[in-house]
């Protein structure tokens, strides 16, 4: 990530156009020169089923109709079903989601921008999403699942909110956080209906449109993506090319032979091809090359993309111009290029979302009355500690001084060795670094008894920091948005719009 931030030119050809605002003007002529208009009607008409029994904003509304126009484009952030939004980052993603499509209008009033949420609601990796923290706690949902999560049945998260409401108290905010868990998880069937009810409570105000794409009418416009997949494998090819080029970074993903998995309520398993025939993984389905074909034209809601086709499959049915996602994601996205012009769709702009410190008042004082800089709460703990216990210690912990003497010291033995004996020379160097290693080790030992008269002091550096990054990890990672919530109420969403700019590639650090 920071090599493609830095626009290093060794990743310029595995992108199309670097996220400037400049740069949109040329992806916005493209996309509406290559997306294929028809799809629009579609899509608008999957939207208003799928949002016909929830209430939704006047703006959301006015964003779905526009899709219908061929001026209108979105903006695109996608997400697992994580259980009550799950990490923080949630929020993070969706936000610069929002203040994209604003900056945007700004900058190209002629055109109408949108953003949307796409649920990851094909993703079948349960034990990813069945949890979230809360002050330091995991709520973990204990359930089956077996097929695609959209289609889980909410069944039995009654009990499982009768444990998380006791932590939240009874404050206002504790109060709201309730009635929103029971509106969304407990007045809805499935876990897609589930996850769009929330984040249409927490971002329908700013016109966000979520989609649930697991839609046969959808799909019915990426069957000829799916054919191409069963037949060529051209995304095995062209993202293996790729991945070859990418030998001195970690690899995100690897593609399959063939990149899709055959989906039914409780199934979501892959497709493979053997001895003339595609079977589907651990059943005792299989079809010939004419029936697979056959059933992709009548029932291409029966094919479900994996990670590498689902890029394609968003990008085929909505008029994008930009995905954002975290750095693993657009890591991943670097692989497609290549397959996405082998398959002649135009490939987004790819953001990396905005990344965020929340930090209340009491943490913020906190940390000016410790003396401490951001940079400093950012440092491993280890580096924190020893840092501050030199700055805070009364006497002086470095011993260079006296190493430096001792070294000048011996630097005379050594002219007197030259003019002696060699033998006499080895005896003199391993002098040298017996006593230089008993100094370091006296430093060490002068650094830790230091660090046990400051100990009250470093203790408290260490909480806040231990506060601050969960674990020793990235706050955004850990916490739930529920956590600052019934501190902060509405507040926290109304900052983090107020404060987050996408194209800025900023870490920001917020006081609430």
């Amino acid at each position: 990530m920071n090599d493609y931030l830095d626009q290093n030119p060794k990743l310029q050809s595995l992108y199309h156009r670097f996220p400037s605002i400049e740069n949109f003007e040329a992806q916005i002529a493209e996309k509406q020169t290559t997306f294929n208009s028809s799809h629009r009607n579609s899509l608008v008409s999957v939207l208003q089923k799928q949002y016909a029994e929830i209430e939704i904003s006047q703006l959301t509304q006015q964003n779905i109709e526009s899709l219908k126009v061929e001026n209108t484009f979105t903006v695109t952030t996608g997400h697992q079903l994580n259980l009550f939004s799950g990490p923080l980052y949630f929020l993070y993603k969706i936000i610069s989601t929002i203040n994209l499509t604003t900056e945007l209008k700004v900058k190209y009033p002629a055109y109408n921008f949108v953003p949307v949420y796409w649920m990851a609601t094909e993703d079948h990796d349960f034990e990813e999403i069945n949890y979230f923290n809360f002050r330091g706690r995991k709520f973990r949902w204990n359930t089956a699942s077996t097929g695609p999560v959209g289609r889980l049945s909410t069944e039995g998260l009654a009990d499982f909110f009768e444990i998380f409401e006791q932590e939240l108290g009874h404050s206002t905010n504790a109060e709201t956080l309730k009635k929103l868990f029971e509106d969304a998880y407990l007045k809805h069937n499935k876990l897609a209906d589930a996850t769009r009810y929330l984040a249409n409570t927490l971002f329908g105000a700013h016109g966000l449109i979520i989609i649930d794409a697991d839609e046969a009418d959808l799909k019915q416009h990426f069957a000829p993506y799916i054919k191409e997949e069963l037949l060529q494998q051209t995304a095995h090819k062209k993202v293996t090319e790729t991945t070859e080029k990418l030998s001195a970074y970690n690899i995100q993903v690897n593609p399959r032979e063939i990149n899709l998995f055959y989906i039914e309520d409780n199934l979501r398993e892959r497709i493979v091809y053997e001895n003339g025939k595609y079977i589907v993984n651990n059943t005792k389905l299989e079809f010939s090359e004419s029936e697979i074909l056959a059933l992709a034209d009548s029932n291409p809601e029966k094919f479900s993309p994996n990670v590498i086709m689902r890029p394609l499959y968003q990008e085929v049915i909505l008029p994008n111009l930009c995905y954002i996602g975290g750095g693993g994601e657009i890591a991943y996205w670097l692989e497609l290029k290549s397959f996405f012009d082998a398959v002649k769709v135009s490939f987004p702009i790819l953001l990396v979302r905005n990344s965020v410190l929340l930090v209340t008042e009491k943490q913020a004082k906190k940390a000016s009355k410790l003396d401490l800089s951001w940079s400093d709460l950012f440092s491993k703990q280890i580096d924190l500690v020893n840092a501050k216990a030199k700055v805070l210690s009364e006497i002086d912990i470095d011993l260079s001084a006296l190493k430096n003497q001792l070294e000048s010291q011996f630097s005379i033995l050594h002219e007197i060795t030259a003019k002696t004996d060699p033998s006499f020379a080895g005896a003199v160097k391993a002098q040298e670094t017996k006593q230089l290693k008993g100094l370091e080790n006296l430093e060490k030992r002068l650094l830790k008894a230091q660090k046990i008269k400051l100990k009250d002091t470093l203790s408290r550096i260490t909480d806040l920091q231990n506060e601050l990054f969960p674990n020793q990890s990235l706050q955004e990672r850990q916490a739930n948005f529920s956590e600052f919530y019934i501190e902060s109420g509405e507040l926290l969403i109304n900052k983090l719009i107020e404060k987050l700019k996408p194209l800025e590639q900023s870490f920001d650090i917020i006081t609430l």
